[in-house]
């Protein structure tokens, strides 16, 4: 049996480092994908291979966390995490006793690695997608996020949020991902900035983006010191009054962050609900302010090509993801796009930086099966 499955990369639009704090997120759906596709076999082990690694990857299906390292721990962390799930649920039968007796799975993306943009969840959906397929498992969509964000979180040992895994699986065509990172309620945003003569941009700084790193946890711990020190389960119960009276600084930047971020998501979901999109560009800057001042994830390369953006018209820019490198997004007029491209660049040139990469997008469609 072989299944083919392809699953998106997200923009985050708004809600930055709030999911894992029960917040409120806004991502979309990438046009960019990576497409798994798995083969069933007998041989006790998976085999991993991709046209942008030259030696494919062996392990055994019984694989366990620390087994397995490198970009293929992403797809050895769904094979684990799945196992797990169907020896949980009692989903093995006679044609699969006790899991998944062996795969080769093909994998290809064009999702840009590094760049914030949730490559890893691509990969781990697409993988999950087609498995849940080949072995006729009839997993919903959710339940298949969880099982990737697990491989995530447990097996590779990144401690992300849900928006991820779950942007990849739900998303939709023409619209942004409402979700309450609290109670996993969703709701589809229309989000059409061309309908209003607009243009996103994405911009690649070429920064290097690594979130396995200490600065991601690190960040994580001190939101929930702040929530422990205010006596609250998470930081999504917190308000203005309560932060301005914790006593560490630093504590108090990191969870004022989230409090104010959280009010933007609604912010802009309001804004898009009445059709405004052009509306939006105050708070994407705002955010990306209080990313770069109070949460303190972005770089050189980020606030560099959010100023340049809004030096030459665009009606706000922030960066996207978790920080430390990756993509910054721009909301421009489409007859302003030209110089705001010129405008990056030019920003990067006088610094001799590696030239940035930057494209239009369009919110996409979500895992879907492929050729």
């Amino acid at each position: 049996m072989t299944s083919t499955w392809s699953a998106p990369g997200r923009v985050n639009l708004i809600g930055e480092h709030v999911d894992y704090n029960d917040g409120l997120v806004l991502p979309f759906a990438l046009p960019m994908t990576t497409t798994a596709r798995v083969t069933l076999t007998s041989s006790g082990n998976v085999t991993v291979c991709s046209a942008d690694v030259d030696q494919p990857v062996t392990f055994a299906v019984d694989v366990e966390p620390g087994d397995v390292t490198g970009w293929s721990a992403y797809v050895a962390g769904v094979v684990w995490a799945l196992n797990d799930l169907i020896s949980q649920t009692g989903e093995a039968d006679d044609a699969r006793p006790g899991g998944i007796r062996g795969l080769e799975v093909e994998i290809r993306s064009d999702v840009p690695v590094g760049a914030g943009l949730s490559s890893s969840a691509a990969l781990e959906c697409s993988v999950a997608c087609a498995l849940n397929d080949a072995l006729e498992l009839r997993l919903d969509r959710p339940t298949i996020a969880s099982v990737a964000r697990r491989a995530e979180n447990d097996f590779v040992g990144v401690p992300t949020g849900a928006m991820d895994q779950l942007a990849s699986m739900l998303c939709q065509e023409g619209y942004a991902l409402l979700l309450d990172c609290r109670t996993m309620e969703t709701r589809q945003v229309s989000f059409d900035p061309g309908h209003a003569d607009l243009t996103l941009l994405v911009i690649d700084t070429h920064a290097g983006h690594e979130l396995s790193g200490s600065e991601y946890g690190d960040r994580r711990k001190a939101c929930e010191a702040a929530a422990a020190r205010l006596g609250l389960g998470s930081l999504r119960d917190a308000d203005p009054d309560q932060v301005a009276s914790l006593d560490d600084p630093v504590l108090q930047r990191r969870a004022r962050h989230v409090v104010t971020e959280i009010e933007r998501v609604h912010e802009v979901v309001s804004v898009l609900d009445a059709g405004r999109v052009q509306d939006i560009g105050g708070f994407l800057t705002a955010s990306h302010e209080s990313l770069r001042d109070d949460f303190e994830v972005s770089v050189e390369e980020l606030d560099v090509a959010v100023d340049a953006a809004l030096a030459a018209g665009a009606l706000g820019a922030r960066m996207t993801g978790a920080g430390f490198g990756g993509c910054v997004i721009a909301l421009c007029r489409n007859a302003d796009v030209g110089e705001v491209e010129a405008s990056v660049r030019a920003a990067y040139d006088q610094r001799d930086w590696v030239a940035p990469s930057i494209w239009p997008t369009t919110p996409a469609q979500g895992a879907a099966p492929a050729l």
